[in-house]
């Protein structure tokens, strides 16, 4: 997208909107295809659930990675279901367990309690925690030790037996280290423990790896690691990206409503953390650029923080953004924000979730409306 079709978004449909562009949904998966060869996809749904793309996954035979009743109901209304559907999460629900069941999904099994719980002859996968320092934010590394995903390396091969022993269809192992996971050396080491069960385990029929690629990882690189993995236990690969088949397809627009100079120069805008939470909850830095230009700017850019509207001292979209002076009714694009920008988003202070549009052939087509405030509170009457 250029920016006169970001600047018309924003004019035809308002601010705060999310905006997405089909050409880089496309390319995203184009480049995990050409990386990953013939592993099976699964998308995980949480970073995005929106039906329109969902659709656009499917339709290119990617599956889906789901954690909730709702994501679960959301596979099952694009009539997705058997091996193209997961159940994964660490606290499943007898709804959850139901609704896979029904659906004839995959479980990814997270704990040995589990295989009590499954529904009968479940199909399954084991999932394994490397117990790493992972090179992410704390809150993102799922594959530490502090983190309360999964089982340990030593429970692994006896939960794998026990799920046999129980009537159940063990395909194999599910390992996923985290999200925007910087070091790719992370995966090669987290790949490495998985291989040293290849003696208590014997052959497996399926190696899930996960995802949590950084936005410019070395694909290719991971890929080759992964497939040799998967060869030591002679399993099919399969992989569950989610960020990064969405983040950059995605822009959040959001409007300048004024300036302040305190302790800070505080760049105040209309979309904040209700719209985009990962700034405050993971410290993200989403790029940000200005889409105005003056003839007559006459100021150096000088270091703004992009405050946004609610009373929280953490409504901060980034700091020490380098910005020509703004004004009143400015635009400005914040990137990567495809990927848990409206599925994290909220109604906090009863504000309106934004509208979510989507780039197509050079023309707008509005896949999410915009709220209301009586959508809001529709279901408290």
């Amino acid at each position: 997208m250029q920016r006169q079709d970001l600047l018309h978004a924003a004019n035809e449909f308002g601010t705060p909107l999310y905006v997405y562009d089909a050409a880089e949904l496309d390319a995203a998966l184009s480049r995990v295809k050409t990386a990953f060869g013939d592993a099976r996809i699964f998308y995980a749904m949480k970073a995005n659930p929106n039906l329109n793309l969902l659709r656009r996954f499917a339709a290119a035979g990617v599956g889906f990675e789901c954690v909730s009743s709702g994501e679960l109901a959301r596979a099952e209304h694009l009539g997705l279901a058997g091996e193209r559907v997961l159940v994964n999460g660490p606290a499943k629900s007898d709804e959850e367990y139901a609704a896979g069941a029904r659906l004839g999904a995959t479980f990814i099994v997270d704990r040995a309690e589990e295989v009590g719980l499954l529904p009968p002859r479940s199909r399954s996968l084991v999932r394994v925690n490397p117990a790493m320092q992972i090179s992410t934010h704390d809150h993102l590394a799922t594959g530490s030790k502090a983190s309360k995903f999964g089982v340990t390396l030593e429970q692994a091969p006896r939960v794998l037996q026990a799920l046999a022993d129980a009537g159940h269809d063990a395909l194999g192992l599910h390992v996923h280290i985290g999200s925007a996971i910087r070091d790719a050396n992370d995966f090669t080491a987290a790949f490495g423990r998985l291989s040293e069960l290849r003696a208590q385990t014997g052959p497996l029929r399926v190696l899930d790896t996960g995802g949590g690629w950084g936005l410019g990882a070395d694909l290719g690189g991971i890929a080759e690691r992964a497939r040799a993995t998967a060869a030591v236990f002679g399993a099919e690969l399969w992989v569950e990206p989610g960020r990064y088949l969405v983040a950059q397809a995605g822009t959040l627009l959001t409007r300048v409503v004024g300036t302040k100079h305190t302790g800070r120069h505080f760049c105040l805008v209309d979309a904040g953390m209700t719209e985009l939470i990962r700034p405050m909850m993971y410290g993200a830095a989403h790029p940000v650029e200005a889409l105005w230009e003056r003839e007559d700017q006459a100021t150096e850019p000088i270091l703004w923080d992009i405050a946004g509207p609610a009373c929280e001292s953490g409504d901060l979209l980034a700091r020490d953004v380098a910005l020509p002076a703004p004004e009143r009714g400015d635009l400005l694009a914040l990137g990567e924000a495809g990927a848990y920008g409206a599925s994290m988003s909220s109604t906090y202070l009863t504000r309106s979730r934004p509208a979510e549009v989507l780039y197509e052939g050079g023309g707008w087509q509005v896949i999410r409306r915009k709220e209301n405030p009586a959508d809001i509170w529709r279901v408290e009457e």
